[in-house]
């Protein structure tokens, strides 16, 4: 290549997207939210590998659900001809970890995980190629209890994040059998009616006649909300079940509506379904779903072990924080470092060190391409930092052995500057945040002081 021709540009993979720095503060404030909401309910996290065998999700998502059959990034490792995928969820890994590690042997775990995850999907808002997912599994118990915790789990962390406009949406599918004769019959309901199928409901009448239930044809909303419901068709232990969920949700003021047509594409889900919906995103209206799967770990093959628990759509979430219009404005630091000359240099990263010693986030100004060092260019650098003080270092401060302090963020705009002995810096700033309160943004719940 010649030296003068520019190296052709690459972009990134289509519908797979950068997280830039900007909108880290926000992930972070979720993540940490997040983290603290599942820890005070004593889940455990656990980190499971992006690649997983595709037949694991051949068997847990079944065969000819659309996300094995279009959506999945499978492909056969070279070097040893194995079938590898990338995730698509999360469960199936989990459940699969489980039952490798005999994780539930000791009693039942309290799980949760948060990452990447891989779908081949037309990109739109809010739904991309890469996204991500924060989830919950409890393994192992079997009451509604734990499907009444997941959901009060889910509550709390809006309420901690501040979303209001999120609500809740519960039904029961009861098991496969209650299933099976609910199907049967409402295949004979719609052939009884035929003539007021459209085309696409009688394409899916044999093979997911459930579907026709979701259709948005104002034709046949009459004849879809007369059709049998699966509700009626639940047994003594099921009805018990969903009504023991509504019973503890009723008790601690949850409110929720109950969704008859709130199903699964999955087979191995049963009893409590439920979805968190928002109407602030368009369509794509669910950031949450959840519900119970008691099946699934022993079709991978483990010994029979109930389990619950859901799923959070991140970049949704996200998107619906910046609805709300809360201003995340990102401070990169408490204290800006400015200096100059060589001997003020050293000196500064000594001060620096200190305050980081002291628990402060603190950024030294570094030669940058094609940028003047002086100081009125630092101190500009100070300002768009957020920082609440500039300490700066000259020839001047080194020879008498102090270093000024400025305030950047005082209410009144005054800026006042004081000269500090170098010993006494780091007590000086560390006493103007803590002391001083509300001149820095500890009400910040993405900065923790470790004083």
């Amino acid at each position: 290549m010649s030296e003068n021709k520019k190296a052709e540009k690459i972009a990134g993979v289509k519908g797979m997207n950068d997280i830039l720095p900007a909108d880290a503060p926000l992930w972070e404030l979720f993540e940490n939210t997040v983290q603290s909401v599942l820890k005070s309910y004593g889940f455990q996290q656990i980190r499971t590998p992006i690649v997983e065998p595709t037949a694991l999700f051949a068997r847990g998502l079944g065969a000819v659900t659309d996300i094995v059959e279009k959506e999945m990034y499978s492909f056969v490792d070279s070097m040893n001809g194995d079938n590898l995928t990338l995730r698509p969820e999360s469960t199936a890994g989990v459940v699969r970890s489980a039952i490798e590690h005999n994780l539930t042997y000791d009693g039942p775990k309290r799980l949760w995980y948060f990452g990447p995850m891989f779908r081949h999907e037309k990109p739109q808002r809010g739904r991309y190629r890469q996204f991500h997912q924060v989830g919950a599994e409890a393994l192992g118990f079997t009451g509604p209890d734990v499907d009444a915790e997941l959901i009060m789990l889910c509550q709390r962390l809006w309420d901690d994040l501040g979303l209001q406009d999120v609500r809740l949406e519960i039904n029961s599918i009861g098991d496969a059998e209650e299933r099976n004769r609910h199907r049967a019959d409402l295949i004979a309901y719609f052939e009884q009616h035929k003539d007021k199928l459209d085309a696409e409901a009688q394409r899916r009448l044999y093979s997911n006649p459930l579907r026709i239930l979701d259709t948005k044809n104002p034709a046949m909303q009459e004849l879809v909300n007369a059709a049998p419901k699966l509700l009626d068709y639940l047994g003594d232990e099921s009805r018990a079940h969903f009504e023991g969920l509504q019973k503890i949700l009723r008790h601690n003021s949850i409110v929720f509506t109950i969704n008859p047509r709130l199903v699964r594409g999955m087979d191995y889900y049963n009893r409590s379904v439920f979805e968190w919906v928002t109407d602030k995103l368009g369509s794509q209206g669910t950031i949450c779903g959840g519900g119970r799967y008691d099946p699934l770990v022993e079709i991978f093959g483990g010994k029979p072990t109930p389990a619950c628990g859901f799923a959070i759509g991140v970049e949704r979430l996200i998107e619906l924080l910046k609805e709300s219009g809360e201003e995340f404005v990102p401070n990169q630091c408490d204290v800006y470092v400015v200096h100059q000359g060589e001997q003020a240099q050293l000196q500064a990263f000594v001060a620096a060190e200190r305050l980081r010693d002291a628990g402060l986030d603190v950024v030294l100004h570094c030669a940058a391409a094609g940028s003047g060092g002086s100081f009125k260019a630092q101190m500009k650098r100070a300002d768009a930092s957020g920082a609440s003080f500039a300490v700066i270092l000259g020839e001047d401060e080194v020879a008498q052995g102090v270093a000024a302090v400025k305030e950047l963020r005082a209410d009144d705009g005054s800026g006042k500057q004081a000269t500090i002995p170098f010993e006494q810096l780091v007590d000086h700033i560390v006493g103007q945040i803590t002391g001083g309160g509300d001149c820095v943004d500890c009400d910040d719940p993405t900065h923790h002081h470790h004083h």
